[in-house]
C-alpha cells in the first residue's frame, strides 16, 4: 500500500499545475502523479493552436472573450463559469510564464496573439504550433525540481477507493446509487511493468485524466486517450453530464490509411487566412456561415460533413498557397514538415482535410471549486464538466480552462486536506479466481468494432435509427466482455476496453435523451 497526501491521475496541464501548486504550499506533504503511459504522453501535448486569454487590453477585453464562449457554447454556458475563467485567465497565464512557458513574440517585444474560429480578437497565445507540448515541456521540468512530487508512469489507474469497497471487504453487500453519499480515498493502480495492482490511499484525489476521444476511429487524441478517468467516475456513481456534445475538429490531415491520432491542422492556420475548398476547388462555406473558415467548428464540420456527402468524397482541401511563404513556415513548422513527408508542399498544393472527433465538452460534473460528486475527489481538464463550454467548445479555451480548475481545486483542497486521515482499513485488489487472457486478438477486434459503431451512427450528424442501432449493437459488445473483466487477470488492453464501452455507453445514452441540437450535438430528427 502507497499512502499520499495528494494523489493526481495523469500528467497534462490540470495534473501538472496542480501538483506543482500542492509542492509548493505543503512542502510537507507527498504528492503523487501516475500516469497510463511516459509522463510526456497526454492530450495536453498535442494542443497545436493555443491558448486563449485577453492580453491587448486596448482592443480586446474580457467581455468580448466572454461573449465569444458564450456564442460558441449556443446559450448552454454557465455565464458565471465563463466570467470566472475569462478573468482569472490572465493571472493563471503568468503561472505558466514563470513555469517556464515560453510564447512566440512579435520583433517588437510583444506577444504574437493569433486568431481561431469563434473569436472577435486575435487573443491565442502559442508557441509555433506545438504549443501544448511546449507547456507540457515546462511543467515536467518544474516537477522534477519537487522533491516532493513522486511521478508513476506507466501506472493505469483502474478505479477509486470508495467507502463501498471498505463495507463490501467487510461483507457488507449493498447497492450503490448516486443519491448515496460517497467518498473517495485513493484508487487502485496497474504498474505495468511489473503486472501488479497497488493500493494508493490518498487524502485527497484530482482527477485529471483526459478525455475519450479514442471511442471514434478517426480522432485527433492519442492512443491513451480512452475515457478512463469518466468511465471511472461513472462507475464510482459520480454525476457525469453532457458528454453528447463531441467536438469533432474540422481539419484533421486526411491520410490514407487513417492515422490514429490524426494529424491536426490547427485552427490558427485558418486564422490566418487558409481557405476551405470542396474538391471542385469551390470555396464552400460562404454557403453556410457568414463567418466563413473562421465559424464556430461544430459549424463548420457540419458543413464539410454535408460537402462530402454531395461529393462522396473523403476529404475537403484546406488552401493556404496564398499565405506568405516565410510567415507560414515560422508559424507551422511542423505542419509544414508533415505535410512535406507525404508529398504535400503547402505552398503550391491543397491540404486534403477530414473533421475528426477531438474534444468532448461534458464530462464529470464539478462546481466551480473543482469538487465532484464524490467527497474528496476533484476532477480538472477534459474529463470534466464544469459548464465552461456549454455545447460547444471556444476554440483554445481548454488550456485556460484546465489551469484555472486545478487551481481552484487546489486552494479548495488545501482547506480541507489537514482536517483528513488515511483510511487504514482499505482492502487490497482482490484478483483471486482469475487467470491470463489468451484471446488478446478479440479485445483488439472488440476496440475497433466500437470504434466503427460510434463512427458510423454517432459522429456529427446522429438520427434516432443510428442511436438505436448503436445502442443495440454495443450492448452485444458489453455483455461478451463483462464475463472477461470479471475471469481476467486485470491488462491495459481490457482496462481500456471495459472503459471504451462505458463512454460509447454514455455517449449513445446521453444522445437519445437529448431532445434539441445545440453546439455539437446534431440530430437530423430533431430539426
Amino acid at each position: 500500500m502507497i499512502k499520499t497526501d495528494f494523489l493526481v491521475i495523469g500528467s497534462g496541464i490540470a495534473g501538472l499545475s496542480y501538483a506543482l501548486k500542492a509542492a509548493k504550499q505543503h512542502p510537507q506533504s507527498t504528492i503523487t502523479i501516475v500516469t497510463k503511459a511516459e509522463k510526456e504522453e497526454s492530450n495536453t501535448k498535442y494542443a497545436q493552436g493555443g491558448i486563449a486569454t485577453v492580453i491587448n487590453n486596448d482592443v480586446d477585453s474580457f467581455e468580448q472573450h466572454i461573449q465569444d464562449t458564450l456564442i460558441a457554447g449556443d446559450d448552454l454556458c454557465n455565464e458565471d463559469v465563463v466570467r470566472m475563467v475569462v478573468e482569472q485567465a490572465p493571472e493563471r497565464l503568468e503561472e505558466l510564464i514563470e513555469w517556464g512557458t515560453k510564447f512566440d513574440k512579435t520583433q517588437q517585444g510583444e506577444y504574437s496573439l493569433g486568431r481561431e474560429g469563434g473569436h472577435s480578437q486575435n487573443r491565442i497565445l502559442h508557441h509555433k504550433d506545438i504549443t501544448g507540448y511546449e507547456i507540457a515541456r515546462a511543467l515536467l521540468a518544474e516537477v522534477e525540481k519537487s522533491p516532493n512530487i513522486h511521478l508513476l508512469e506507466d501506472h493505469f489507474t483502474i478505479d477509486f477507493i470508495t467507502n463501498h469497497h471498505i463495507l463490501r471487504a467487510q461483507g457488507i453487500t449493498e447497492t450503490v446509487t448516486h443519491r448515496d453519499h460517497i467518498t473517495c480515498y485513493g484508487a487502485y493502480v496497474l504498474d505495468e511493468n511489473s503486472q501488479k495492482i497497488k493500493t494508493i490511499t490518498a487524502k485527497i484525489t484530482l482527477l485529471a485524466a483526459g478525455g475519450s476521444g479514442q471511442v471514434y476511429r478517426t480522432t485527433t487524441n492519442p492512443k491513451i486517450a480512452t475515457g478512463d478517468g469518466i468511465a471511472m467516475a461513472y462507475r464510482a456513481k459520480a454525476r457525469i453530464k453532457d458528454v453528447e456534445f463531441i467536438q469533432f475538429h474540422p481539419t484533421a490531415l486526411y491520410q490514407e490509411p487513417a492515422q490514429s491520432p490524426a494529424f491536426l491542422i490547427t485552427e490558427a492556420v485558418r486564422g490566418e487566412g487558409g481557405i476551405l475548398r470542396n474538391v471542385y476547388g469551390e470555396r464552400f462555406m460562404k454557403k453556410y456561415d457568414n463567418r466563413l473558415e473562421l465559424a464556430p467548428r461544430d459549424v463548420v464540420a457540419r458543413a464539410i460533413d454535408t460537402e462530402l456527402k454531395i461529393t462522396g468524397e473523403e476529404y475537403v482541401y484546406l488552401d493556404c498557397t496564398h499565405i506568405d511563404k516565410k510567415h507560414f513556415i515560422n508559424h507551422f513548422p511542423n505542419i509544414t514538415k508533415k505535410c512535406k513527408s507525404i508529398g504535400i508542399n503547402v505552398h503550391k498544393h491543397f491540404i486534403p482535410v477530414t473533421p475528426a472527433a477531438h474534444y468532448v465538452c461534458g464530462g464529470v460534473d464539478v462546481t466551480v471549486n473543482g469538487e465532484t460528486s464524490i467527497e474528496n475527489l476533484y476532477a480538472s481538464g477534459e474529463c470534466s464538466r464544469t459548464g465552461l463550454h456549454g455545447a460547444n467548445r471556444l476554440a483554445s479555451n481548454s488550456l485556460i480552462e484546465a489551469i484555472v480548475y486545478s487551481h481552484n481545486s487546489f486552494v479548495h483542497a488545501s482547506k480541507k486536506i489537514g482536517k483528513l486521515s488515511f483510511r487504514e482499513d482499505t482492502p487490497d485488489w482482490d484478483d483471486t479466481n482469475t487467470s491470463l487472457n489468451q484471446e488478446n486478438i478479440l479485445i483488439t477486434h472488440d476496440r475497433k468494432d466500437i470504434q466503427k459503431i460510434m463512427s458510423d451512427y454517432v459522429g456529427i450528424v446522429r438520427s434516432n435509427n443510428r442511436l438505436n442501432k448503436a445502442s443495440n449493437r454495443l450492448e452485444i459488445l458489453y455483455q461478451e466482455n463483462k464475463e472477461l473483466y470479471k475471469t481476467a487477470k486485470l491488462s491495459v488492453p481490457i482496462c481500456e476496453l471495459r472503459n471504451l464501452i462505458t463512454n460509447a455507453y454514455l455517449i449513445i445514452q446521453s444522445s437519445i435523451e437529448r431532445k434539441e441540437n445545440r453546439g455539437g450535438f446534431y440530430n437530423r430528427d430533431l430539426t
